[in-house]
């Protein structure tokens, strides 16, 4: 197997757990505060956050070099998978802070879904950016 074909195989789960993580966090507002879905949201967040270390990573380290207007959107894939790598290390270490801290009921609370909110619509945007280099560009194809 060639290692190129590591960060495709990778950018999959952390779209996935960041979403259906977003997803959860909303049931938790909706259904009465209900701590299954808090807890749901929380190590969906965090498998996602590690996920999406994986993916900046390899997409950093093991994949081609790029040039033209294929570089060009390589390079703003790359910025916004970092911009949203940063903003779900510190959703996830602001989540736990207020877990651990016995935080959870204080009004801190609240700004978890909004950023959540964001954060899932910065994975989707990214993943849209990748995906438009496979099929715009053919890469990996």
């Amino acid at each position: 197997m060639d290692t190129t074909h590591l960060h495709p195989m990778l950018v999959h789960f952390p779209i996935a757990l960041i979403i259906v993580g977003f997803l959860s966090e909303v049931c938790f507002w909706l259904y009465k505060k209900n701590m299954l879905f808090s807890m749901g949201s929380l190590y969906l967040l965090v498998l996602g956050t590690l996920g999406a270390l994986a993916a900046v990573l390899s997409g950093l380290f093991l994949t081609a070099e790029m040039s033209g207007t294929a570089g060009q959107q390589k390079e703003i894939h790359e910025l916004f998978g970092k911009i949203t790598l940063g903003i779900l290390i510190l959703l996830s270490g602001f989540r736990l802070y207020l877990l651990w801290g016995k935080k959870e009921e204080t009004g801190l609370r609240k700004v978890i879904p909004v950023v959540y909110a964001i954060v899932a619509g910065f994975v989707g945007y990214t993943g849209f950016l990748g995906g438009s280099l496979v099929y715009n560009f053919m890469i990996g194809v």
